[in-house]
């Protein structure tokens, strides 16, 4: 349970169908988000209380925010703050409805008559809608939104900025996707929004993610889904119906604790050639720990004790948990290969080069005899990302901050450049 500190809250700044927003005096740039027992539907043309919905939401909220945030994902929360509410930074809301879908079903089937229920988008289909009520949150295109001119905490919303939101939203889809994967169970569509953070005036995810976000299908099966759907579909609101409707949501409440734990331990063994390269080692070691992978290091030449190499290498086959191998050794590199022609799991070589000799020195790691598969990447940070895009096969968490990796340095160059253009002006 989340610790509860006293916190002195202000005035409410903001209400909406299921939260309240309030400031906090003592914390400027911080808000507390209070989730409310109200569920809704069809913009509040349903409305019920459902107590205890609030705890659910607000359980279901902090666990997604967290796994993002901790992939790499730039999210408005900063802690759970009680068992209804949590803190996150003040931001002014981009009054946009980012969906993103994975397969076709709901509001999208009547829109588009012809499409069957159960297409699969890949890649995935992108929708936005402008939150407005009396207008029943009509559908908008990219050219709307850039029309509109919106500014927000003192960031005009251009072609930059929808970019990156387009791209944020996909990479969000997947990492959430990929998480609820473990637990066997689909996510169909999503919806996201956006703020602009006050105290940074940068893009970051804000609002909620909970079971009123998106449609959960266990097994990929509709007639088992256990979002806010369950409630949609009710032909009469009933206690017996209800406690239903809150059954599927405490369902998914306690199971997203599950999308934070990895689902299988992994780690890259180092094998360097002398205790000379551990510098060389210490910047795999670094990348690796980014992605949440241990590393250990081993001292082994392959040309001096070969028996040792085997041995050492045994030792990381026999108890099962998913290993990469990768050789550091410069000059004549047999610790690689030696490895490869020996184990079943992959092995990288990442050859210290030394400004001398190391152009000639690259051929003994990129000149392999036949029936080996050893692969050579001479940057220590690729090395790393290459054994966490092998290793995130299996652990999910480990893929979750590649996927994020990815989406920031894609936004980073896209910040990069409209700053160019801004100075070229």
């Amino acid at each position: 349970a989340a610790t509860q500190e006293v916190l002195k809250i202000g005035q409410k700044l903001n209400e909406g169908k299921t939260k309240q927003i309030f400031e906090l005096v003592d914390q400027p740039g911080l808000v507390l988000v209070q989730s409310k027992d109200q569920i809704t539907a069809g913009n509040a043309v349903s409305k019920d209380q459902m107590e205890g919905k609030a705890a659910v939401a607000n359980k279901t909220t902090s666990c997604v925010f967290q796994l993002l945030q901790e992939s790499g994902i730039k999210t408005a929360f900063v802690k759970q703050h009680s068992d209804t509410a949590f803190i996150a930074a003040r931001c002014e809301m981009i009054p946009v409805e980012w969906v993103c879908r994975r397969v076709a079903t709901g509001s999208f089937l009547k829109r588009n008559p012809g499409v069957k229920e159960g297409y699969r988008f890949s890649p995935l289909k992108m929708e936005m809608f402008f939150k407005d009520d009396a207008n029943n949150d009509p559908q908008w295109s990219e050219e709307q939104l850039l029309e509109a001119k919106l500014c927000l905490a003192g960031l005009t919303i251009g072609q930059c900025e929808v970019d990156i939101m387009s791209r944020s939203t996909v990479a969000i889809f997947e990492i959430v996707e990929k998480a609820w994967a473990t637990q066997n169970c689909s996510l169909v569509d999503m919806k996201i929004e956006f703020g602009v953070s006050v105290k940074r005036r940068e893009i970051v995810l804000a609002d909620v993610i909970d079971n009123d976000s998106w449609r959960l299908w266990p097994a990929g099966d509709r007639s088992q889904q256990t979002d806010k759907q369950v409630y949609r579909e009710l032909k009469e609101v009933t206690p017996k119906a209800m406690q239903m409707v809150k059954r599927s949501f405490e369902w998914v409440s306690e199971r997203v604790k599950l999308l934070l734990e990895p689902q299988a331990s992994s780690r890259v063994v180092l094998l360097m050639g002398s205790t000379s390269d551990v510098a060389h080692c210490e910047k795999i070691r670094k990348a690796c720990a980014s992605y949440g992978i241990p590393c250990v290091l081993r001292v082994t030449s392959a040309h001096k004790g070969p028996d040792e190499t085997l041995r050492i290498k045994a030792e990381y086959e026999g108890d099962g948990i998913p290993t990469v191998f990768v050789a550091v050794a410069g000059r004549s590199n047999g610790l690689g290969p030696v490895m490869s022609g020996n184990t079943a799991y992959p092995v990288i070589s990442c050859p210290p080069l030394t400004p001398d000799w190391g152009p000639q020195d690259v051929w003994s790691s990129l000149r392999m005899p036949s029936g080996l598969g050893c692969s050579t990447v001479l940057s220590p940070e690729a090395c790393a990302q290459f054994a966490a895009q092998i290793l995130g096969l299996r652990d999910h968490l480990v893929w979750c901050k590649l996927r994020a990796s990815m989406l920031n340095t894609w936004v980073s160059l896209k910040l990069a450049d409209k700053k160019l253009q801004a100075c070229s002006l």
